[in-house]
């Protein structure tokens, strides 16, 4: 089975590093209310494709126009909102690992990506390229210098 992921818009958030203060923010929450230290992002509609994503999937998120990160899906749980309208939680691993950065445009919602068309992780690249400053690493990429 080839792998599948999820890309969504990280709104709100300006850089990796907000994104990750948010998310400390909540797993102290969740650890002050006894929570298990997971991630929960709720969106509208439940995936389809459920069994493929939590069997290795991620969730990459485009923050400011570009892929950024991406964090294990470790499973999609149907919720009833307040309102009486079902959602979809989608519970993360509270590890964001750097990929290689990508523009991408705006959409709405979540879409799937396929395992070949994810970027790679950082840490996979060339020497020296995750050691760059995040912005140095962008305007390099859009260059086409790596």
């Amino acid at each position: 089975m080839s792998s599948v992921h999820l890309i969504k818009l990280c709104v709100g958030a300006d850089s990796i590093e907000d994104l990750e203060g948010w998310q400390k923010s909540r797993l102290a929450a969740n650890a002050r209310a006894g929570k298990p230290a997971f991630l929960r992002h709720t969106t509208r509609s439940m995936p389809k494709r459920k069994a493929e994503l939590v069997a290795g999937g991620s969730l990459y998120w485009v923050i400011q126009g570009w892929v950024a990160c991406r964090q294990r899906i470790v499973d999609l749980e149907g919720i009833v909102d307040g309102e009486g309208v079902e959602r979809c939680d989608i519970v993360l691993e509270p590890v964001n690992i750097r990929v290689d950065p990508r523009p991408h445009g705006p959409f709405q919602g979540w879409r799937y990506l396929k395992g070949e068309d994810a970027p790679a992780d950082l840490a996979a690249m060339a020497s020296g390229v995750a050691d760059m400053p995040e912005a140095m690493r962008k305007e390099l990429k859009a260059l086409g210098v790596i």
